[in-house]
C-alpha cells in the first residue's frame, strides 16, 4: 500500500491495479508480424518498427479514441445556402489519416519495388489495425484502388495522388492535390451485394469506352469515405453493368452531381463517415470495358479481402496485447490471473486462435507476392475468401472474450477493448458476407478444381506428422467433390488446416500440437477455455509482447 496525503487525512492507494498498456513495440515485440518482415521483406523492417512504436503510443491511443468519440457530422449547406456537402471530422481522424497515409499503410505493396512489398504491406495493415479501424477502411480502400487506376493511362493522375505516401485533407481537384483518398460507391438499398440487380445508369456525353466521359445517375445505399477525392461506382449502362470513376469536383473546382443525403449511424467504426448518396448527372470516366463492370470492380476485391483477414488478426492482437498485459500485472489468491488454473486455459486458447488467424492472412499476403507462380496464383484464389470467412468470422468471439478476461474496466469506454469488440463484426460484413466467401470459395472449386491441390500439398508434409491433419486431408480432400453441398463446413476445415500447417512450420512445437489438438481434435469446447492436456504457459509466453 502507498499513503499519500489529500490534505485532510491520509488514505491508502491500494497497489494492484494496473496502469495502461505503453512503452511497447507492437512490431519488434510480435514474434508472429517480425518474423514475417524477417523473412519476407527485411527491407521493410525500419519502416514496420516506426508504425509499430506508434501503436500502444498514449497521443495516437487518444486520438483512435477521440475520433470513435466525436463523430462525423454531415453539412449539406454553407452559411450562405450553397450546396456543399462536406463531411466534417474531429482534428484526431486527421491526425490518424496522416500518420496511416503518411506511413504507407495504403500502398507500401505497390510503389516499394522490393520482394515481399505485398507480406511488408500487410505487417502494417496489421499495426494499423490495432490503432483503429475506422480509418483502415480508406487505406484498405486505397491498397485495393491502385492497380485498378493504374490499368489506364487516363487515370494516371489519380493513381498518383492515391499512392502518394501523405495526406492532403483539402476538398480541391485532383490536380490541386499532393495525395488522394479514393470510396467505393456499390451498393444499392434493394439489392446489396447483387450488383446485377443495381438500377443506377450512366450514359456517354460522346463516345463509349475506356476512359471516356459517362453522366451517372442513381443511388448508393452505402458509400463508404464520402469526402474521398473520387469513388468507384457501378452503373447500368447500354453495354450491361459497368465501373466507373466519379471524382468529387471537376477539373473546374465545381462540386460534382452527388449528393450525400446522410451518414449511417452504424454499431461500430463511427469516425469513418459511411453515407447514403444520389448521383444527379455526376460525371465520371469508364473504367474497363462496358458489361464487365462487376469483374473490374471486383478485382480489387482480392486485396480488400486479403485486408480484411490481415486486419481481423490485427484486431485480435490488440485485444489479445490489452488481455496478456492486464493478466499478467494482476494478482489474485497470490498470483497472476494468467497463471490461475482457471484463466490460464482461456489465454493460451485466445493466443491460439491469434496465431493461426495471423499466419493464414500472412499467408495470402505473400501468395499475392509471386504472382508469377501460377501454384501461388491459386493459393491466392482459393485461399483469400477462406482466410476472409474464417479471421473475420473468429475475432467477434475472441474480443467478446478479451473483456470477460479483464472484467469490468474492459467494458468502460475509457478503455480500447469497447472499439475493438464494436468493430469486430463489421469485417465479416463488409466486402462481401461470410456466405459470399463460402459462395466464392465452391465457384472457385467448381470452375478450377485443381486450386486446391497447392494449398493440399502445402498440408501435406505437416499432415505426415499428425495424423489429424491428415484426417482432416483425406476429409477435404472428399469434401471438395461437392462444394456447393458442403459450404461452411469445409471453409472452416480448409482453414483450420491450413493454419495448422502453418503454424507446425512456423510455431514452437508445443503451440503447433495445441493447435491441432484441439481445432481438429475432439476434446475441444465450443467456448475458449476449454483446452486440456496443453502447456498453457508456453502457449502463453508465444503471444506475450516481448
Amino acid at each position: 500500500m502507498t499513503l499519500v496525503d489529500d490534505f485532510t487525512h491520509q488514505r491508502p492507494i491500494p497497489d494492484n491495479l494496473i496502469p495502461d498498456l505503453n512503452d511497447v513495440n507492437a512490431f519488434t515485440a510480435d514474434k508472429i508480424a517480425s518474423g514475417v518482415v524477417g523473412r519476407c521483406a527485411p527491407w521493410a523492417w525500419e519502416r514496420a518498427e516506426r508504425l509499430g512504436a506508434k501503436v500502444w503510443d498514449p497521443g495516437v491511443l487518444k486520438a483512435a479514441r477521440d475520433a470513435q468519440r466525436y463523430t462525423p457530422e454531415l453539412r449539406t449547406l454553407n452559411r450562405i445556402g450553397e450546396r456543399v456537402y462536406e463531411v466534417d471530422f474531429h482534428p484526431a481522424y486527421h491526425e490518424l489519416m496522416a500518420l496511416g497515409f503518411g506511413s504507407g499503410v495504403h500502398s507500401l505493396a505497390w510503389t516499394a519495388g522490393q520482394p515481399g512489398a505485398h507480406s511488408a504491406r500487410a505487417v502494417l495493415s496489421y499495426l494499423w489495425n490495432q490503432i483503429d479501424g475506422s480509418t483502415a477502411c480508406p487505406l484498405g480502400m486505397a491498397y485495393a484502388s491502385i492497380p485498378l487506376l493504374r490499368s489506364r493511362p487516363e487515370f494516371a493522375e489519380f493513381a498518383r495522388a492515391v499512392a502518394a505516401e501523405g495526406y492532403d485533407p483539402a476538398d480541391a481537384p485532383i490536380g490541386q492535390k499532393s495525395a488522394a483518398t479514393i470510396g467505393y460507391f456499390m451498393t444499392e438499398k434493394h439489392g446489396g451485394s447483387d450488383l446485377r440487380a443495381n438500377v443506377t445508369v450512366a450514359r456517354p456525353v460522346g463516345k463509349r469506352g475506356p476512359g471516356e466521359r459517362y453522366l451517372v445517375n442513381g443511388h448508393k445505399w452505402f458509400a463508404s469515405v464520402p469526402m474521398s477525392d473520387c469513388f468507384l461506382t457501378v452503373a447500368q449502362t447500354a453495354g450491361g453493368v459497368s465501373c466507373l470513376l466519379v471524382p468529387r469536383r471537376r477539373p473546374d473546382g465545381t462540386l460534382n452531381g452527388i449528393r450525400i443525403n446522410r451518414l449511417k449511424d452504424k454499431l461500430g467504426n463511427k469516425a469513418n463517415a459511411s453515407s447514403e448518396i444520389e448521383y444527379h448527372d455526376a460525371e465520371a470516366f469508364l473504367v474497363g470495358e462496358e458489361g464487365k463492370g462487376v469483374r473490374t470492380i471486383l478485382s480489387s476485391a482480392e486485396y480488400t479481402r486479403l485486408d480484411f483477414a490481415v486486419g481481423s488478426a490485427g484486431l485480435m492482437r490488440a485485444a489479445l496485447s490489452q488481455a496478456l498485459h492486464y493478466n499478467d500485472s494482476r494478482e489474485a489468491f497470490g498470483a497472476p490471473l494468467s497463471q490461475l488454473p482457471i484463466q490460464a486455459p482461456v489465454l493460451a486458447d485466445l493466443a491460439l486462435e491469434w496465431a493461426g488467424a495471423a499466419h493464414l492472412g500472412f499467408r495470402v499476403a505473400r501468395a499475392e507476392d509471386a504472382q508469377d507462380d501460377v501454384a501461388e496464383r491459386l493459393v491466392s484464389r482459393l485461399l483469400t475468401p477462406v482466410a476472409k470467412f474464417w479471421n473475420c468470422r473468429r475475432v467477434a468471439g475472441v474480443t467478446e472474450e478479451v473483456i470477460q478476461s479483464i472484467g469490468g474496466n474492459a467494458y468502460i469506454e475509457e478503455h480500447p477493448c469497447p472499439r475493438y469488440y464494436r468493430e469486430a463484426p463489421l469485417n465479416a460484413i463488409w466486402e462481401g458476407t461470410s456466405n459470399m466467401m463460402v459462395m466464392d470459395v465452391g465457384r472457385v472449386l467448381t470452375r478450377e478444381p485443381k486450386a486446391v491441390e497447392p494449398v493440399l500439398d502445402e498440408i501435406r508434409p505437416a499432415a505426415a506428422e499428425h495424423p489429424l491433419l491428415a484426417n482432416a486431408l483425406a476429409e477435404i480432400d472428399e469434401l471438395v467433390m461437392t462444394p456447393e453441398d458442403t459450404g461452411r463446413y469445409l471453409v472452416t476445415k480448409i482453414a483450420l488446416a491450413t493454419q495448422a500447417a502453418l503454424l507446425v512450420e512456423h510455431a514452437p512445437t508445443v503451440v503447433a500440437d495445441a493447435f491441432v489438438a484441439s481445432r481438429l481434435g475432439s476434446g475441444w469446447g465450443p467456448g475458449y477455455g476449454t483446452l486440456r492436456g496443453v502447456d498453457f504457459q508456453a502457449v502463453i509466453d508465444y503471444a506475450r509482447l516481448g
